[in-house]
C-alpha cells in the first residue's frame, strides 16, 4: 500500500511522514545505554507530587475523548467547563498553564496535560539570545547553542539536521545522557510548577531520516539505532517523572509498520498516541493486512492491559459517515477504560475541540466477552446493553451481513437483528437497557 501520508504540527510542533506500507531499511547497529538518573531528577524537582492513577468513572462500553488544544487558539471560560466535563484528556501549551485552574474547577478528574516535543529545539522560542521562559520543548535554542552544541544532531557530513518543512526546528540527540536529563529536569520542573497532570511527549521517532529522507544522523545510522535511543531516553527519565507525579504519553505515529515498537517505547510510559489511526481522510480507511487494523487495534488492547491509557485519532471530513463509525467501532472493539478517541478534519488541526457527536453519549454497558471474528476480517465485541461490529476488509469488497441474534437498535433508533456491512466500515447498536447519559462520565475526586 504505497499512498504517502503527511502529517505535520502547529507552529509549535514538528512533522512525521508515514508511508503506508512502505518502512525503510534496517541495519544493525549498536545499541545506546542505559543509564538511570531518575533520583537525580526526583531532588531536582521543586514540586514533587505524589503519584496518582485516576480512572474515569464507567466501564468500557463508553467512549472517552480528548482535546489537542495546541494551537493556542482562543477559549472562553464557557468553552473551558465544557470541553473539562466531557473529554478524558486535555492537551495544552506551556505557556497556557494558566487554563488548568479553571479546566479542574469544571472538573478534578479531567487529566490536563503539557505539550513538549522530545526531538527538537526552535531558534524562534530564543530571542536576544534569551530562551522564552515557557518552551515547547525541554531544551532551549540559545542554552543549547552556547553550552551543549553536542546535542545538535548532524548528518554524516557534519551539518546540523532540521525538520524538513518546519523552519527553526532543530534535531537533537536523545540519546546522549546529558541531553536526557537536562531535559527531564527542565520539563518536569515547569510542569509541576503549572499544575499538569502529565506530559504529551511528541515526535518519539522511528526511522533515522525522518524529516530528512535518505539522510540519517551520524550518530544513529540505522533505524535501529534511533529506536534504541528513544528506548534509552523513556527509560532514563522514567523514575523521575513517576516520582513528580507526571504521567507520559508519546506521540507513536507509524508504530504499526515497526512489529514490536508500540510495547518497546510504552513500557517506560504511561501510554502512546496513534496521531494516524486507521483513517487518513475521508476516502483512505485502512483495512486489514499483516501492518494494517489488527495492529493498531491491537495497540489500545495491549495497553489495556497494562493500565496504559491510549490516545487514536482518525482523520477525516465533518459529516463523513463511514470513517467516523469506522473508526468509533474499532476503538470500541479494544477500548477499556484509558483508551480515547478524538477525530481530525484537518492537519495540525488543533484548536478548537473535535466535534462531539451522539454515540459518545450512549453507554453499552460491560463486554459479555473479548471481540471476536464471524467471519474473515470482521469482527465483533458483545456488551450488556449492546454491540459492535467492524469489517475490516478493504473499502472495494462487497458487504458481509452479520446476525446479531437479538434485537437490537442502530443509530437511526431502528429496530434491527442483523447488520449488512461493506469493506472498511462498522456499527455500533445498542440494546433496550440502554438509558440515555447525562453529565460528566468521570467520578471528581
Amino acid at each position: 500500500m504505497p499512498f504517502p501520508i503527511r502529517t505535520g504540527r502547529g507552529r509549535n510542533r514538528g512533522m512525521v511522514t508515514a508511508v503506508l506500507g512502505v518502512v525503510g531499511a534496517l541495519c544493525l547497529a549498536p545499541s545506546t545505554a542505559v543509564a538511570d538518573f531518575g533520583d537525580d531528577l526526583t531532588r531536582a524537582s521543586a514540586h514533587p507530587r505524589t503519584p496518582t492513577n485516576p480512572i474515569p468513572a464507567g466501564g468500557p462500553g463508553r467512549v472517552r475523548s480528548f482535546w489537542l488544544h495546541m494551537n493556542s487558539t482562543p477559549t472562553t471560560d464557557a468553552m473551558l467547563a465544557t470541553e473539562a466535563r466531557r473529554r478524558a484528556y486535555i492537551v495544552l501549551n506551556a505557556w497556557e498553564g494558566a487554563l488548568v485552574p479553571k479546566l479542574k474547577a469544571a472538573n478534578p478528574a479531567v487529566q490536563v496535560f503539557v505539550y513538549k516535543d522530545l526531538s527538537s529545539t526552535r531558534d524562534y522560542a530564543c530571542r536576544g539570545g534569551v530562551d522564552d521562559a515557557q518552551l515547547p520543548t525541554g531544551i532551549g535554542y540559545c542554552h543549547a547553542q552556547k553550552t551543549n552544541p553536542e546535542w545538535f544532531l548532524r548528518s554524516a557530513r557534519g551539518e546540523r539536521l532540521t525538520y524538513g518543512g518546519y523552519p527553526g526546528h532543530w534535531q537533537m540527540d536523545v540519546g546522549n545522557a546529558a541531553y536526557q536529563k537536562s531535559w527531564a529536569e527542565n520539563v518536569v520542573a515547569s510542569s509541576t510548577k503549572s499544575g499538569f497532570d502529565g506530559v504529551f511527549m511528541d515526535n518519539a521517532l522511528f526511522g533515522c531520516d525522518t524529516y530528512h529522507a535518505g539522510v540519517c544522523p551520524r550518530q544513529y545510522p540505522t533505524d535501529a539505532s534511533m529506536q534504541d535511543a528513544y528506548k534509552s531516553m523513556f527509560a532514563n527519565t522514567r523514575r523521575a517523572f513517576t516520582a513528580a507525579g507526571l504521567k507520559t504519553v508519546a506521540n507513536l505515529s507509524n508504530a504499526r509498520l515497526y512489529s514490536g515498537i508500540w510495547d518497546a517505547y510504552t513500557e517506560n510510559l504511561d501510554g502512546g498516541f496513534d496521531e494516524w489511526w486507521l483513517t487518513f481522510d475521508s476516502e483512505n480507511l485502512l483495512p486489514e493486512y499483516s501492518q494494517g487494523w489488527s495492529r493498531q487495534v491491537a495497540q489500545i488492547a495491549a495497553n489495556e492491559a497494562k493500565g496504559k491509557i491510549t490516545w487514536v485519532q482518525p482523520h477525516f471530513s465533518p459529516g463523513s459517515d463511514q470513517p467516523f463509525r469506522y473508526g468509533l467501532a474499532s476503538y470500541l472493539i479494544a477500548g477499556g477504560t484509558r483508551s480515547a478517541i478524538s477525530e481530525i478534519a484537518e492537519t495540525d488541526g488543533y484548536g478548537d475541540a473535535s466535534p462531539w457527536h451522539a454515540e459518545y453519549d450512549w453507554d453499552l454497558g460491560v463486554p459479555t466477552g473479548p471481540s471476536r471474528p464471524v467471519a474473515t476480517n470482521v469482527f465483533r465485541r458483545d456488551f450488556s446493553c449492546g454491540a459492535v461490529v467492524v469489517n475490516a476488509n478493504a473499502t472495494t469488497t462487497g458487504a458481509v451481513t452479520v446476525r446479531l441474534g437479538s434485537p437490537h437498535t442502530d443509530v437511526t433508533g431502528t429496530p434491527v437483528t442483523s447488520v449488512s456491512l461493506s469493506g472498511t466500515s462498522g456499527a455500533i447498536l445498542r440494546k433496550n437497557c440502554q438509558k440515555p447519559f447525562q453529565g460528566s462520565i468521570f467520578a471528581a475526586r
